[in-house]
Formats: structure tokens, sequence, C-alpha cells
């Protein structure tokens, strides 16, 4: 092994060609800088200075060696300085899950801003169901994620409310309340209902369940499918109706998909659902720190142009 602190002390002996001006350079005596040269020679097994009345002088094998000590010092430099940076939050990666980044322009701003904010951060996404979500952030293999409301394990996990959006009935374009103001919930009591299943997201299919339990009915269910998409897809073929966040309405399938607001029941107001964005509470991530950070103080927002991209890029 060789110690980083002899090949400093050889490129400067190398490149001040004198013994005296590196050791003053170095801010150490001249002998014990000698000496060092010595040891160095002595670990590679060859000459690196022919040493003469007239001074110093690189052999060969020392010009070569030369080039390699100041790339192997730079190398390390640079990794130290990216370790820092990644200790710091400053670079590194984050790991991010949504239920759907397409049906949320507004997360994709925000997550615009945090690149823009740190660019050496690597962001990471993924779109999960709830549940996967949650046993991500339990097995430390998300940092960050945007999910409906779980029953989730007491004092592990952090849970922030960032979205509360309406619910509302998403039709067949040809159903007889597709051009409806609004829909009362009890007239579709008759209707086949397309869900998610319950494994998927037990807090949102639970939810769901209890409105169509208020409004004094248990859906009949026809098809169960993972995916909102493919839901939506299903109700645009006639499979029947289903109940979705209104996110989804600025998403998916508009042309062949009515999608209607629900009729308050009583003094109630319009049923809702939230959005929330949780995190496991002994998460070290100092990227994850960077960014709750960044929440709290107000994300920079992306420029116009990017707005409107992530907002197009989101829309029917």
């Amino acid at each position: 092994m060789i110690e980083t602190r002899l090949l400093r002390q050889f490129i400067a002996v190398a490149e001040e060609l004198h013994f005296h001006k590196a050791a003053t350079r170095l801010h150490m005596a001249q002998p014990p800088l000698s000496q060092a040269i010595a040891r160095l020679e002595e670990k590679l097994g060859f000459s690196l200075l022919r040493r003469n009345r007239r001074g110093v002088a690189l052999t060969p094998a020392g010009a070569d060696f030369l080039h390699s000590a100041r790339r192997t010092l730079a190398t390390l430099e640079q990794g130290i300085e990216q370790a820092r940076h990644i200790a710091q939050g400053l670079a590194g990666s984050l790991r991010v899950s949504s239920l759907s980044l397409a049906g949320y322009p507004s997360l994709l701003a925000s997550l615009r801003g945090f690149r823009q904010a740190l660019p050496e951060v690597r962001l990471e996404l993924r779109e999960l169901p709830s549940a996967e979500q949650l046993k991500g952030l339990l097995g430390g293999d998300i940092d960050l994620a945007f999910m409906r409301e779980l029953p989730l394990p007491e004092g592990q996990i952090a849970s922030r409310l960032i979205l509360d959006e309406p619910i509302v009935i998403a039709l067949p374009h040809d159903h007889p309340q597709a051009q409806a103001p609004e829909v009362d919930l009890r007239e579709l009591a008759n209707d086949d209902f397309v869900f998610t299943p319950q494994a998927l997201g037990s807090g949102y299919h639970n939810q769901l369940m209890a409105l169509c339990s208020a409004a004094g009915f248990t859906p009949k269910v026809v098809q169960e499918v993972a995916r909102v998409q493919t839901q939506l897809g299903l109700v645009g073929c006639g499979f029947g109706v289903a109940l979705v966040p209104r996110s989804m309405a600025d998403a998916v399938l508009q042309g062949s998909v009515a999608y209607r607001p629900l009729r308050a029941m009583g003094t109630q107001p319009g049923p809702s659902i939230g959005l929330y964005m949780n995190w496991h509470r002994d998460n070290p991530s100092p990227q994850l720190q960077r960014f709750m950070a960044l929440l709290d103080a107000g994300l920079p927002k992306p420029d116009a142009a990017v707005q409107k991209a992530c907002a197009t890029a989101t829309g029917p």
C-alpha cells in the first residue's frame, strides 16, 4: 500500500525538481522529505529520481509515474467530493413511488422543481399500488411514497396529506346518467361496478365500499383489476361504472368515459379521497431530508413552459 501522502510529496519534488523548494512548498524539513521519497522508491522497486550535484531529474519511470500519481489523487479527490455531496443530500438518489404520476401534474411539477434545485440527485420513479408502496417503505426499497390512506404500522411511517380530491363516478358514454350535471349514487344501486382489489389498497377500497353503503346498497362488483387505467378502460367498454378520484378524469379516456360529480348526501359535503405523502421515520436518507426541507420552504417552481408540458403530458 502506498500512502497518498507519499504521492503528494513525490509530485511536489517532481514539479519543483528541487528538494529544498519542494520541502518549503510542503511546509516540512528537507531531510524527512528525502527519506519519504526513498521509502516510496523502495516500495515501488524502481528509481523515480536521478540525484546529482546539478540537482534532481525524473527517470523515465518517474516521469510516467508522475502522470499516474496525479490521476490517482485527482480520482480520489473527485470520489471524496462526490461522497461528500451524497452525504449532504446534494447528490445520490431519491426513490419515489406514486399511484399514477400521469394523474397528478402538480406532483410532477413538484418533482421537476426538486430536480431543478438539486440536479445531481437522481430521481428513481416507480408507479405502484398503495399496498405495494407501503411494503417498499417498510422494506427500505422506497424513500418517499405518494399513496392513498392505508392502516399504517404505529410509529414507523410518517404521513402528510397533500391533496384531498373529489370522488367522481365514471360512466360509459351512453349511460343514462352520462350527461347529468351530477349523479345521485343511490340511483346506481342496480348497476354493475368495476373495482380495484382490496388487497392493493384496503383503505381506498374500504372508503369506496363505505360510500356505497351510505347510499343504501352493496355494489355489484363484476370485475376487479389492478390498475385504475384498466378499470376505466372496462368502463369505456360498457362493463360497468366505477368510483374514481377526480384526477383520473383529467388523464384517462375522456372520449369513451363520462365523469360526473356525485351529489352530496343530506348536509354532508361531497365525497373526497386523500393523496398522502409517506416516509419511514427511521429513513436516514439525506436526499429525503433535502426534499422535505425544500417542500417546507416551498419548492422552486418550474418555469411556465415546463408546467405547461407537465399538464399536457398528463391531460386527456
